[in-house]
């Protein structure tokens, strides 16, 4: 008879907010897939469990899946817990989840502490309708497609950023959304745990990278979404084709970059690029 998933919410800073259910599923089970052993052996220590660790991360994912499940179907039971909050959320996990689905493998849960919807909570932002975006890609052409995609997008949206990429994050974000209400939220739980209600435009320049405040800790940044003016705008073709230009300086060809601006603005690919190439 196969075993079972369990994924297992960890605390994102404070060990206090590690639930008693949390505690009995690693006591219970026979194996803990984490996504870096070294940070969840500290937390076993801290409750004094011992339990068989296997690393479970991006880079062995597919590898050490096929473990992972393969001793499931043959009857044992796992934990799956990432470095902190929910597993599977903007996490690795989110695979084996889906392949234990596939495999009729039963998957079961322990909520815990989410990030997401901790800092949510704590903005003050409007929390009736929210798109998680999860991290921008490190890649400038891409940071710069995903931002353009969600321009026009109404619900409050909400990313995750590493201290050392929040300048160049806000600074594409001013650029690409305009200026908004935006919460930047820091160090969940922690000592330090702090809320920063601005504008896109102020946060940008007081986290310049050049001069700005060096930022510290893990951020959740919040914005607002597009307002229905802003959603319904009418674009002109030279602001479709300044649009197509910002694209092409961060990578794009002449073809993609008008493409994208004209899927954005609504405006014909073909008319934008023959001003573009002009």
């Amino acid at each position: 008879m196969a075993g079972q998933l369990t994924l297992v919410g960890t605390p994102i800073g404070n060990l206090g907010d590690m639930s008693p259910r949390a505690v009995e599923a690693m006591e219970n089970c026979d194996f803990i897939a984490a996504e870096d052993t070294r940070v969840t052996m500290k937390l076993l220590n801290h409750f004094q469990i011992k339990k068989p660790l296997v690393s479970y991360y991006e880079h062995n994912k597919r590898s050490s899946g096929e473990v992972i499940t393969g001793r499931i179907l043959a009857g044992e039971s796992c934990v799956l817990v990432t470095d902190a909050g929910m597993p599977a959320i903007s996490d690795p996990g989110e695979n084996i989840v889906d392949k234990c689905h596939e495999l009729g493998i039963h998957v079961t849960c322990v909520p815990g502490p989410s990030a997401v919807v901790t800092a949510l909570a704590m903005s003050g932002m409007p929390s009736g309708r929210f798109a998680f975006e999860g991290f921008l890609s490190v890649n400038k052409k891409s940071r710069r497609e995903h931002l353009l995609s969600i321009k026009n997008e109404k619900r409050t949206m909400i990313f995750y950023e590493a201290p050392h990429k929040l300048p160049a994050m806000l600074a594409d974000m001013y650029e690409a959304l305009g200026d908004r209400r935006v919460a930047i939220v820091r160090e969940l739980t922690k000592i330090h745990e702090e809320v920063i209600r601005t504008t896109l435009k102020e946060a940008a320049d007081r986290y310049s990278a050049e001069g700005g405040e060096i930022p510290r800790g893990e951020f959740v940044v919040i914005v607002d979404g597009a307002t229905e003016d802003a959603s319904d705008i009418e674009y002109t073709a030279e602001e479709a084709v300044e649009m197509a230009k910002m694209l092409i300086e961060g990578g794009m060809s002449s073809s993609e970059a008008a493409k994208e601006a004209a899927r954005t603005t609504g405006l014909k690919k073909g008319d934008i690029y023959r001003l573009l190439v002009k």
